[in-house]
């Protein structure tokens, strides 16, 4: 869908769930939230649940994580999204995690491994959980290259045995 097509600029990527509540004021903590903070600046549209709602505080609390309000009350666990025409682009080699998924997976020599059901944050590394459960390092001995256009991911042979 091309950005002028009806329905592009509404298209929604997840940034976080809303978690639970952190003090007496309203704010949740942002469950499973983006690397960008500025997506949860005072004043930023999310949608929850598919709905706009405006945030009205922010604050950083324990391990990284941060709390908002929101400008209406909202239910634990909704979908918090952006749209997808608001994103930055990726830098060179960086991709966001919704681009990846439902790629092929294929090792170099044409065998194909299976499809990106998920990508799953790592300590050292995020990994592409692949629809048989199995989970590939996003490393640069695993991954040879990265086709968007293509809708494949090229693994290096004999990395997955």
């Amino acid at each position: 869908m091309g950005a002028g097509e009806p329905g592009a600029a509404a298209e929604l990527v997840p940034v976080g769930r809303v978690g639970r509540p952190h003090g007496l004021d309203g704010a949740f903590v942002v469950e499973q939230g983006s690397d960008d903070e500025s997506r949860y600046a005072v004043g930023a549209t999310l949608h929850v649940d598919g709905v706009p709602a405006r945030v009205v505080l922010f604050r950083r609390v324990g391990r990284g994580r941060c709390a908002i309000r929101l400008d209406r009350a909202v239910e634990r666990g909704a979908q918090l999204a952006v749209r997808r025409d608001e994103l930055p682009p990726a830098g060179p080699d960086e991709y966001y995690a919704f681009q990846l998924v439902g790629l092929s997976v294929e090792e170099e020599g044409g065998r194909r491994l299976g499809t990106v059901r998920d990508v799953v944050p790592g300590a050292a590394n995020d990994n592409l959980e692949l629809d048989d459960g199995a989970l590939v390092p996003m490393i640069e001995d695993a991954i040879a290259g990265i086709d968007l256009d293509a809708g494949r991911i090229l693994l290096n042979p004999g990395f997955m045995e």
